[in-house]
């Protein structure tokens, strides 16, 4: 129940955060007010201040509260409904046409971005990602039980395994097959005690024992070797707070495959990109649905191998008017950079995690 209120607040959340980035579009007519703006004194000539941008007619209820709510969710962009196909469908599109001015059609790639990142994460915290459970007192204690319930019941397959050899030979039957079965029996129970050895110890999460002679980060890794579910829950947290991190990580890669381009500048990679990413966590948000419905794990698998490089392609190629044969040699290139920019963040992250 907390994780779905918890999601609940964060799809919210996102939907705000958007509207703060672009506030006004895709609303319709408010109601006309005579007389002067509220806000900045100027004469009002329609529904919205042309000053300003403030509506002509302003709530004061405690009704008008949820309305902003409601608002703000279910009307984030009347104009989301032209941006969403289009960044499926026609994401080269979409790109070329944002940067060449149409920005009244479209959400704004940031306002975008926004509002799928905190969407993404309340998905998964609704259907339980959080990586920090694993890792709980609760959780352990529970795999601890298993792994011994698993070298018990491995035990008594062993001595029935043992008995039955032994009823082989007396009765001078090969035993071979028994022979082997045992063999493997000893093995499994040994591992599972050794297993469920390492949980009780807690060695088997140990992160390093290596001294990088950076006093803030050793420290660190020591307390994360202490308590990795916390050092877990930070990371998670941090890549929340920090994913905007990943536009200006990833932007001078892009740039890398047009520097002899001058006719496209950062701003048009920024935008690529932003699109780009925020395709990429609605997707995640989509497998992790279907997922949940019960759709074949192999499936999922498969979409994640071919849907990021077919929507880069299509992403490169339309946003920056090339050819197949050049699209393609970018979009190779692009997703080696996606790692290298992907690894730098999480880099970036575990660091400020560890000596913060």
């Amino acid at each position: 129940m907390s994780g779905d209120i918890t999601a609940a607040a964060d799809f919210i959340t996102g939907a705000l955060a958007a509207r703060t980035v672009e506030p006004h579009a895709g609303e319709g007519g408010g109601h006309a007010h005579g007389g002067l703006c509220l806000n900045c004194g100027t004469r009002l000539i329609g529904a919205h201040c042309h000053a300003c941008g403030q509506g002509a007619h302003v709530h004061r209820s405690v009704g008008a509260i949820g309305h902003e709510i409601a608002h703000g969710v279910f009307h984030f962009e009347g104009k989301i409904w032209r941006t969403l196909p289009m960044l499926v469908w026609r994401p080269g599109d979409l790109t070329r046409r944002y940067v060449a001015g149409e920005r009244a059609r479209f959400v704004s790639p940031l306002a975008l971005f926004l509002f799928t990142v905190f969407l993404m994460f309340a998905t998964i915290s609704a259907l339980g990602g959080d990586i920090a459970e694993a890792f709980s007192p609760e959780r352990m204690s529970s795999k601890i039980v298993g792994f011994a319930r698993g070298a018990d019941q491995a035990q008594k397959a062993l001595d029935v395994a043992v008995a039955h050899r032994a009823d082989l030979a007396a009765r001078g039957k090969p035993t071979q097959e028994a022979d082997r079965d045992i063999a493997d029996l000893r093995t499994a129970v040994e591992a599972l005690k050794r297993t469920q050895a390492g949980d009780t110890s807690g060695d088997e999460f140990k992160l390093t024992d290596a001294k990088t002679g950076w006093p803030a980060l050793d420290h660190g890794i020591e307390k994360a070797n202490k308590n990795p579910g916390l050092a877990l829950y930070k990371l998670q947290s941090s890549a929340y707070k920090y994913s905007w991190l990943l536009i200006p990580i990833s932007t001078p890669f892009v740039a890398l495959l047009f520097l002899w381009r001058r006719r496209f500048g950062l701003y048009d990679h920024a935008i690529f990109v932003t699109y780009s990413l925020a395709f990429m966590m609605l997707m995640v948000i989509a497998l992790s649905l279907l997922g949940v419905a019960g759709i074949g794990s192999g499936w999922i698998v498969l979409a994640v191998f071919l849907l990021p490089p077919v929507h880069m392609f299509r992403q490169l190629r339309g946003a920056y008017s090339l050819r197949k044969r050049s699209a393609l040699w970018r979009t190779v290139a692009l997703l080696v950079f996606a790692w290298a920019a992907l690894l730098a963040f999480f880099i970036l992250l575990t660091v400020h995690g560890l000596t913060d």
